[in-house]
């Protein structure tokens, strides 16, 4: 069958961009400290918006904010908090970008507690995906037991743009969890 005959999730549209991520990255276990950390940040940048407008702001996130490379980003001053917000392609709010400064310190942080990010954040589902069973993705919580635990500790250790239904997105675009609709192919 073509690719583009493939039964996905809903809410996936006819958008290429959305229809290569869904079937190559969503609900796919991340366990690279870098890709967490990018993942963490769009998340953050998508609060109010559409995760599409997000996406396909990717790549000029990537060269804005040094590949996510949290140990650079982490030493970003007033001036490229300025060039930042005069920055073409990405998500001009300065509450946000300031987010991604205080994030990378949080996020180097736990590096050093834990050893990895991944270590720390995946202990929030026990260490593998928690593989869901939703026949309608409408019926997908915005929120669970386990993103609101994330959401409290990473307040607590000082992260930003990282309420509830932020970590929930996060937990499924890193593949904490898999929401994949059971009709959907990559289920």
């Amino acid at each position: 069958m073509a690719l583009r005959n493939k039964k996905r999730c809903g809410w996936c549209t006819g958008d290429p961009v959305y229809i290569e991520y869904h079937d190559k990255q969503w609900g796919r276990p991340v366990h690279d400290d870098r890709l967490l950390f990018e993942f963490l940040v769009l998340e953050g940048a998508q609060a109010g918006l559409s995760w599409l407008t997000v996406l396909k702001k990717r790549e000029n996130y990537r060269k804005a904010f040094d590949n996510f490379e949290a140990a650079k980003i982490s030493c970003y001053d007033d001036r490229k908090i300025n060039q930042l917000l005069n920055t073409q392609g990405i998500i001009r709010n300065r509450l946000k970008i300031v987010s991604v400064l205080v994030n990378a310190r949080a996020f180097l942080a736990a590096q050093k507690e834990f050893g990895t990010f991944d270590k720390y954040i995946w202990q929030f589902v026990g260490g593998k995906t928690v593989k869901n069973h939703f026949s309608d993705y409408k019926a997908l919580p915005a929120k669970t037991p386990a993103s609101q635990a994330m959401s409290r500790d990473l307040k607590k250790r000082g992260f930003n743009f990282v309420g509830p239904t932020i970590c929930y997105a996060f937990m499924q675009a890193v593949g904490m969890v898999n929401d994949h609709t059971t009709d959907c192919f990559c289920y």
